[in-house]
């Protein structure tokens, strides 16, 4: 267990300075953005902001860098694959909460002085603080599953089929995108939409429900890790 405590340690110390430094970056623009808007139209209106897609981004980057040093540190140091596995997703996990809990405070914050709208409360309203830090949270963890298994794909089978691969990803999007335009009845496309729209905690009577959404991004972040972890124990480092 100490070893175990101290992987997921070494898994978000070496992310702090990064961290640090992106939030300084982030909330620095942020605030400079809404010192100009304050001295040449005399208020602060922000609309949809890009602090969450920021935050989103920069832990996409990191999943996908957490896997080539991390995995050589740790397998010098006689991890197995499994106990890599685990403790990389939850350092994931506790980053993720730390920088949801982070956005979700000064967003809702804002939100009560001046005109600054968050993603959840713009969808779901801003009386849900802990449903707020959960979706967040649930949805920065798969990001950076996303990306840890597109790391791994791309070490396994190297980066020109990674590149066909990517292509081939895209092909399949305009394929699903034709396939809803001229080829699924109304019917289909409606019954998909709705499942959709339900996934998402919107509701055929117009009700809301949380939890869907915090259910479905679990979900989803759960099919990227347990991928992720069939393809960890088939890899080595090239």
């Amino acid at each position: 267990m100490k070893k175990f405590k101290s992987a997921v340690f070494y898994g978000i110390i070496t992310k702090m300075r990064p961290l640090i430094i992106f939030y300084l970056v982030e909330y620095g623009f942020l605030a400079l953005i809404m010192a100009l808007m304050a001295l040449y139209t005399g208020k602060v209106e922000v609309g949809i902001n890009g602090v969450e897609i920021s935050s989103a981004v920069f832990l996409s980057v990191m999943g996908g860098l957490s896997f080539k040093e991390d995995f050589k540190a740790f397998l010098q140091n006689g991890f197995t694959r499994r106990y890599i596995f685990i403790s990389t997703f939850c350092s994931f996990i506790l980053i993720s909460a730390a920088m949801a809990l982070t956005d979700a405070l000064i967003g809702n914050i804002l939100h009560h002085f001046i005109k600054f709208t968050m993603y959840f409360g713009t969808f779901y309203g801003y009386n849900h603080p802990f449903a707020n830090w959960l979706w967040l949270t649930v949805a920065y963890v798969t990001f950076c599953s996303i990306f840890y298994l597109a790391a791994l794909v791309v070490n396994k089978v190297g980066k020109s089929t990674s590149l066909l691969i990517a292509v081939g990803l895209a092909g399949a999007g305009l394929l699903i995108t034709y396939l809803f335009r001229f080829v699924f009845t109304p019917e289909l496309v409606g019954k998909i939409g709705r499942f959709t729209l339900n996934s998402l905690g919107f509701m055929n009577d117009g009700t809301i429900n949380l939890f869907f959404p915090i259910l479905t991004f679990t979900v989803i972040a759960a099919l990227f890790a347990l991928a992720s972890y069939a393809l960890l124990r088939r890899t080595e480092l090239k």
